[in-house]
């Protein structure tokens, strides 16, 4: 593997075994490879900057003695590296603090310490995986992206004979006709709401990435067909970095609260969840992924 490499430093505690279980159990054959003797994870990334697209591969390895992550990339990436920098981080969540977040989560999960919010390389992507996971499995959802991916995304070589084609465009999702995303399995519903998005972002009313006007975003999310309250809260949580999301109608994080069987689940739900401002994005990944409070 040769390529140009960075290193990036985080404040421990970071479980990275914990995130790089969450990446593999999500990685869509083509897209995204782990592991490698050589890398934890690795994947097919794009960027876009003054309407120019720049296209290219990354891969990651921790180094968690010198609480550290080092990541190689592709020669084509080297123009963007702004872009590559700020999104590394995003996407791994270096950026955290957790001396202002473990305090307010430790007295429920004190087995979870260093957990984080995994993010996406790309906020558009990450939402027509939230839509084609919507209330199916994870091997499902990635079965579904895996055939879009190849179907509609943009082949390229890469040193790895399995990583092949990048995440299709929103430009390409756009135009693309029912019929085509019918052959690939997606129902009706979901084909609506990926054209709804892939719409909104190429008209501009629609920006997947930190910084943006959250209440702005979450109401256009929700305007759009086939984006509910647990979709919206998703992408805010992963795409948007908003480290207080709570989609409180989601079923595991009702059954893990024990408030599923009772009346209004959800609104329970959130109110359960007060406790853990305004760090709720941690404490659903914990209650995820972790063990019950």
């Amino acid at each position: 593997m040769s390529g140009a490499q960075l290193t990036f430093s985080y404040l421990p505690p970071y479980d990275h075994q914990a995130l790089l279980k969450f990446l593999a159990q999500r990685a869509v054959p083509g897209l995204e490879l782990c592991p490698d003797q050589d890398f934890q994870f690795a994947r097919v990334v794009r960027f876009t900057v003054d309407q120019q697209p720049h296209l290219g591969w990354m891969a990651l390895r921790f180094e968690p003695s010198a609480h550290q992550v080092h990541v190689t990339h592709s020669e084509t990436l080297r123009p963007v590296l702004p872009q590559l920098m700020q999104q590394v981080r995003w996407a791994l969540d270096l950026e955290a603090d957790p001396a202002a977040i473990e305090p307010v989560l430790a007295k429920d999960f004190s087995h979870c310490a260093g957990w984080r919010v995994p993010g996406t390389w790309d906020g558009f992507e990450l939402a027509v995986r939230a839509v084609l996971g919507q209330q199916i499995t994870v091997a499902a959802a990635k079965t579904l992206t895996q055939r879009l991916v190849h179907t509609l995304g943009e082949p390229l070589t890469t040193p790895w004979p399995e990583l092949t084609h990048a995440f299709p465009t929103p430009a390409v999702l756009q135009d693309v006709a029912d019929e085509t995303l019918g052959q690939l399995g997606i129902v009706r519903q979901r084909q609506r709401a990926i054209k709804a998005l892939a719409q909104a972002v190429c008209e501009g009313r629609l920006n997947l990435h930190p910084g943006v006007d959250l209440s702005a975003t979450l109401a256009t999310l929700l305007s759009l067909h086939g984006i509910g309250e647990w979709t919206a809260q998703y992408i805010a949580m992963r795409a948007l970095r908003w480290p207080d999301a709570f989609p409180s109608g989601d079923v595991v994080l009702q059954q893990r609260l024990g408030v599923r069987g009772g009346p209004q689940p959800a609104r329970a739900a959130n109110a359960l969840s007060q406790v853990w401002q305004p760090w709720r994005s941690y404490a659903v990944i914990r209650l995820w992924h972790g063990h019950e409070v």
